[in-house]
């Protein structure tokens, strides 16, 4: 099994052959608005504003700046950081920005309705928000968070501005774009992607715990990819453009066996017999 350090650096070798002497602006398949996730410290507590009316007040960090975490894209995975300043030209633009849970739902609040305030110092992007607590959601949001079920923070917002190391294994948000976008706790903490190339990872630790069929099927239809065979070495020679001479493709083994089919056909029957 390849290791880690081994895979960054054939990722990086990768970017670095594709981009050719084009730097390379963002990392590739990456979504327009991607959420990232951090651990924060929340902390939800009944406040009475100047309004004259009670209101949860939610507090926490949305992003931590100058922290690397691990993301992946199509070639593979890289480290990613967002850099302290990043966020300091969407807040000058006063943004409109909402808070909800997990990214999903109607808004508790938003900085259209000044009950959300957006700011950003040397740890990261925080956020303090003024919920209703008549709403059944933010009762239950405000209970989690008082359990401490819910301890993480997110952010999604567009990139605007970033570039790669020269080695190309990490990746620098220098600046973002937060308008119409929204902060607020989530489930889960780490840095999730919500694409096929973000989520490798998860796909190749499960490779040694697939069922067999399911292994087999997904070995048969590797094998039919051109781009898999054994890749460029550093010493390999590159055409024009940085980019390596296509490899010759290796031949298929001949078949042995039950096919896929035979046994994709013979589990429907067996469920239409159920």
């Amino acid at each position: 099994m390849t290791d880690m350090a081994t895979l960054r650096q054939q990722a990086a070798q990768a970017r670095a052959g594709a981009a050719g002497s084009t730097a390379m602006a963002v990392p590739v398949d990456r979504p327009e608005s991607p959420q990232l996730r951090f651990s924060s410290q929340l902390r939800a507590k009944k406040v009475t504003r100047d309004d004259g009316m009670d209101w949860y007040e939610v507090e926490g960090y949305a992003s931590a700046f100058e922290q690397g975490y691990e993301m992946y894209d199509w070639y593979g995975p890289y480290t990613e950081i967002v850099s302290v300043g990043a966020a300091d030209k969407t807040l000058g633009a006063d943004p409109e920005v909402v808070f909800r849970f997990n990214h999903a739902g109607t808004p508790m609040a938003s900085t259209r309705n000044g009950r959300l305030e957006l700011w950003a110092d040397e740890h990261g992007l925080g956020q303090r928000a003024w919920l209703n607590p008549k709403r059944s959601d933010v009762q239950l949001l405000v209970q989690a968070i008082e359990d401490q079920d819910v301890r993480e923070q997110s952010f999604m917002f567009r990139i605007t501005s970033g570039h790669w190391s020269p080695d190309y294994t990490e990746y620098r948000i220098d600046s973002f774009d937060l308008e119409r976008g929204d902060v607020g706790p989530v489930t889960y903490g780490a840095n999730p992607h919500t694409t096929v190339a973000a989520r490798s990872g998860e796909f190749l630790d499960a490779i040694p715990s697939l069922p067999p069929l399911v292994a087999r099927e997904a070995y048969a239809r590797l094998a039919q990819r051109s781009d898999l065979a054994a890749g460029p070495t550093p010493q390999t020679p590159r055409m024009a453009g940085g980019m390596p001479p296509a490899p010759a493709r290796a031949a298929a083994p001949a078949p042995s066996g039950r096919s896929i089919s035979m046994l994709r056909t013979q589990l429907l029957v067996d469920r239409d017999e159920d």
